[in-house]
Formats: structure tokens, sequence, C-alpha cells
């Protein structure tokens, strides 16, 4: 099976790859924007008709799109994550070669959700904020293409190589500090946030079965468990052998501050940003994944305590 992957050297894409390599049956072709991709190509500003044509010559059986940009402005947003697939689906639209899309999403498309509650793919979705408006317009373009498409909704994904920006790569570097320094307590903000963390090392085997499958339309990613991140600090002080008092601050996230304390401001607009949570899903997500166990026949496999350790190691490293 020939496959092109779009973002192989993303946070999502690297173990995609990974995971796609290790499949003897498949035969991988890299396209993105780093001189390390097989072939450079930039979905913002690269037109239908140039993709095409790569299309056309290298003739995928499946394309697996996990390109996309997470932080930045509105207008950067939409460029990397509306347009570039707008190109993609026009492209294979175009091309001859009839290959399969699997989309990556996320689950700030969903926006909110009632505390307590599973989202399951029929949720009406309300995103809290640009990212999860710019996502989910690519969604609605992969859905509406009438290309043979599926679309991954992937929650909050965790593990190796997690971003220093993300929660627990925030939670992680604090931790680092702490220890580094020997102070014996940690303040942190924003403790309360509910998410459903999924390894990206599962994902990637979500990502692998959906490339394999004929199932169509959306598909949840996650773990179907919502964790608050006290209880992930707390596992992963346990995990550090970090002994000293985590302490919660009383300033929840909102439009100054971030989970974990950290400020959040618009690149485009000099005022901070007015929404309640960075991600713009409130303060809890929890994913109903049952749509993946019966259609891709997926089943996370990896903890979070194991997600944790190591994204652990890799902050220790820099003690």
């Amino acid at each position: 099976m020939r496959v092109l992957l779009i973002g192989a050297n993303g946070y999502l894409g690297r173990f995609v790859a990974e995971r796609l390599l290790a499949d003897p049956a498949v035969q991988l072709t890299a396209l993105g924007r780093g001189d390390d991709a097989d072939v450079r190509f930039d979905l913002a500003t690269g037109s239908p008709g140039a993709l095409t044509r790569f299309l056309d010559a290298v003739h995928p059986g499946v394309v697996i799109n996990c390109a996309g940009a997470t932080r930045g402005g509105a207008r950067d947003l939409v460029r990397h994550n509306t347009v570039a697939v707008a190109t993609v689906c026009e492209a294979l639209r175009r091309s001859g070669c009839g290959a399969r899309l699997v989309q990556i999403g996320c689950s700030s498309e969903y926006g909110p959700s009632q505390p307590g509650s599973s989202t399951a793919e029929d949720a009406v979705p309300r995103p809290g904020g640009p990212y999860g408006v710019s996502k989910l317009a690519a969604t609605e373009l992969v859905l509406g293409s009438g290309l043979d498409a599926v679309v991954l909704r992937v929650f909050s994904p965790a593990g190796p190589g997690t971003p220093a920006g993300s929660p627990l790569g925030r939670l992680a570097e604090a931790m680092r500090r702490a220890m580094q320094s020997g102070d014996g307590e940690l303040k942190l903000a924003g403790l309360g946030v509910q998410r459903d963390f999924i390894d990206v090392r599962d994902v990637a085997r979500a990502v692998h079965a959906a490339s394999l499958s004929a199932a169509q339309g959306v598909i949840n990613i996650g773990s179907g468990r919502a964790v608050r991140l006290r209880d992930a600090a707390a596992v992963l002080a346990r995990v550090a052998g970090y002994g000293g008092a985590l302490h919660e601050l009383d300033t929840p996230p909102g439009p100054l501050r971030g989970a974990l304390g950290h400020p959040r401001v618009d690149p485009d607009h000099a005022a901070p940003v007015a929404y309640p949570y960075p991600d713009g899903c409130g303060s809890w997500q929890q994913a109903d994944v049952r749509t993946a166990r019966d259609r891709l026949g997926w089943r996370p496999r990896i903890n979070l305590e194991e997600s944790l350790a190591d994204i652990w190691m890799e902050a220790a490293c820099r003690i």
C-alpha cells in the first residue's frame, strides 16, 4: 500500500510515520515544508494543481494529513488548518489516484462539554476559540468533499514528545524547575480542568487502522476517561520522585491566565484573548470512543501513568 503522509515531522506525524514504517506492506512518502521531507510542499501556499500533479505521479492509495498549526492568530490558524485542507481535498478531487483521505481533527472542534458526560460524534460542535473553529471548518470541508475520507477527532494527546506549551508539558517543566532549585512546594493554576488524555502511540495505531478501514465520517480517538489535571500532577510527582507539596492557586484560567498560570495573548492583537480556557474546551472533556472500537477495531492500550513517565523522562534530561 502506497501512503502519502503530510506533516510527518509534527508531534503526531512522527509517531504515525514510525507506525507506518513498521508495516512491511506500506510504502511511505512524506510531504512537508521541511528539508527532511521526501517532497517539499507548503499546503498553506501551494496550489491544488501542483499537488494534483504530484498525486498523479506518486499515485498513493491513502493520504494521511497530520499537518496543521496549534498556535498563532486566527489568520495563521485558518491558513494552516483550513486553507491547507481545502488544497488537499481539491487536489484529490482532481487527481486520478482515487486515494482515501485520513484527516486528523481535534476535540477542540466540540468545544465545552457538560461535566460528567461523554462526547459522541453526533454532538453539535461549538468550538470556543479560533483553533477549534479552524479545525472544524477543515472537517466540514473533508466531509463535504465527496471523497473516501475519515476524520479522526483526537482528544488530548500525551506521551513522548509532548510539546512544552501543552498543559502536561508545562506541568513537567514546572516540576523540573522545582526539583532543580530544591523548592519544597509547587504552586500551579488551572488544576481543576479535566481532559481525556490519549497516548500519541495509541493515536498512531488509530491512524494506521483508519487507513486500512472503509470507515467514513468522524471518529473520536481518546481514552474514554476524563482526568483532572490535579490528579495527573500527583502521578507525575510520584513518577518524578518529587516529594514537595502541590498547591493549587486560587486564580482560575481566565482572560489573562491560562492553565498552570501561563498568560495567553493572541499575536494578532495587543489585548489578551478572552477565552475561558486555552483550548476553548471549558472545564471538562471526555470522549465517547465506542465508534472507534466498533468501526476501527481500536482500543487504547497505554495508560496515562506510562505517558507521564515518558514526558518526565524527557523533562528530566534537561536537569
